[in-house]
């Protein structure tokens, strides 16, 4: 059994349902009940646990073989950084001692030691504790999530602008969810000793205004890239609702990006997914819904 924490989030809906096409049983953990009942639907078993509840948790992972461990995003009014700190803590409690034979843990491209940054930071901490006990664990490090740009579909297509924070031909790692389901449904699925930290991005890099086209392309109308300069980033997040320290934590996520772009892998897994294919089947289901 497949124990996905963080199921019914883009990814982690993902990675159920990449299991459940190969045959493979499913747990998903969430807080919410009625949140998956597609998933439930699709043949996966439903767990109702906070991650927070660290004997629930462990519980539930006692019932599993293999687990995905994806730390939930804490809402923007919050202290983002406290939250999810705490959160990665809790799940590593519920993972030690679990008797799991392995687990995959979803991270990002720019984890890193250092000042606090973000999930930079907080999922490279995530990581490190995880190595720290018993169970195997392999890490899985995506890059910019292609869904990010999708969220500003309405704005797009109400005013034919697409916000942007990086310069508008800067090309940066993305990769569609879809594929990160896929890499991390198959590495569940890998012995336990392989466990190495495996990068993962989408066919090539995509910029801004590569976003922008695509949206285009899809809407059939011109779209072009606004982009927020550097010194009203965290302004800009305070408008969009973000407390000081998430906005703080955000604008340094995001210059972190633009500022060690040597630290990008130069042989990253590839998923198939282009960012085209992902802006084309975005504008198709609101069409649709």
């Amino acid at each position: 059994m497949h124990i996905i924490i963080g199921g019914t989030g883009r990814v982690g809906s993902a990675t159920v349902r990449a299991l459940l096409r190969r045959g493979e049983p499913v747990t998903v953990v969430t807080r919410n009940s009625g949140h998956a009942s597609d998933l439930r639907n699709a043949g996966a078993r439903i767990a109702v646990a906070d991650v927070r509840d660290v004997p629930a948790l462990r519980a539930i992972l006692r019932t599993g073989t293999t687990a995905l461990l994806l730390n939930p995003p804490a809402a923007p009014f919050t202290d983002t950084d406290a939250v999810e700190r705490a959160n990665a803590a809790a799940i590593v409690d519920a993972v030690t001692g679990s008797g799991l034979c392995k687990a995959v843990a979803v991270s990002t491209f720019g984890a890193r030691p250092g000042e606090p940054c973000g999930d930079l930071t907080v999922l490279f901490e995530f990581e490190e504790k995880l190595r720290a006990q018993p169970v195997p664990v392999a890490v899985n490090r995506g890059a910019y999530y292609m869904s990010n740009w999708a969220d500003m579909l309405d704005t797009v297509r109400h005013r034919g602008k697409l916000p942007s924070f990086f310069p508008a031909d800067v090309a940066i790692p993305m990769v569609a969810p879809g594929d990160l389901g896929e890499a991390a449904a198959r590495r569940l699925m890998e012995p336990g000793d392989q466990a190495a930290i495996c990068y993962i991005e989408g066919p090539r890099r995509y910029t801004p205004r590569d976003v922008a086209d695509a949206f285009a392309h899809a809407l059939d109308r011109p779209v072009d890239v606004e982009v927020i300069p550097r010194p009203a980033w965290e302004r800009t997040y305070r408008q969009l609702g973000f407390s000081a320290a998430a906005a703080r934590s955000y604008a340094c996520m995001t210059g972190t990006v633009l500022d060690e772009q040597d630290r990008w892998p130069d042989t990253p897994v590839r998923g198939p997914t282009t960012l085209g294919d992902f802006i084309r089947d975005v504008v198709g289901q609101r069409r649709g819904g």
